[in-house]
């Protein structure tokens, strides 16, 4: 009887382990996938929050450039004043040539300077 009662036994827990590991899927699936969708989501988050933190950070520097740039160009605007002030008031077009000619940086491969009769630069030549 002994015999009966341990191959029942046994195959009372051979059905029970075999139940559960049928039944441990059906169970532990549905509960991964909504602790990845989770996770997901948290980092699809946070690279979001990121990515805005980077996108304030360029728009800063953007706002930060143009208000120097802006004071530059008054400063530059202040400069070319008090220079008409000193050329007598008005602009010449020796002065215009001149400022044309300083602001350039000449190098040998871009551009060439041919002075013509009236003193003036080529702005532009056709091939």
């Amino acid at each position: 009887m002994d015999n009966k009662k341990s191959n029942v036994l046994t195959w009372v827990l051979a059905s029970i382990v075999g139940v559960l590991f049928i039944a441990f899927p059906f169970w532990f699936f549905p509960k991964y996938g909504v602790w990845s969708r989770e996770m997901r989501g948290k980092a699809q988050l946070a690279e979001a929050t990121w990515n805005k933190k980077i996108q304030v950070e360029q728009a800063n520097a953007n706002l930060e450039s143009e208000k120097l740039n802006a004071q530059a160009e008054v400063e530059r605007a202040k400069g070319m004043a008090e220079a008409i002030k000193i050329e007598g008031g008005a602009l010449t077009t020796e002065y215009i040539q001149y400022m044309w000619v300083r602001q350039n940086t000449f190098n040998d491969k871009t551009t060439i300077y041919i002075p013509t009769e009236a003193n003036l630069p080529i702005l532009e030549a056709k091939d």
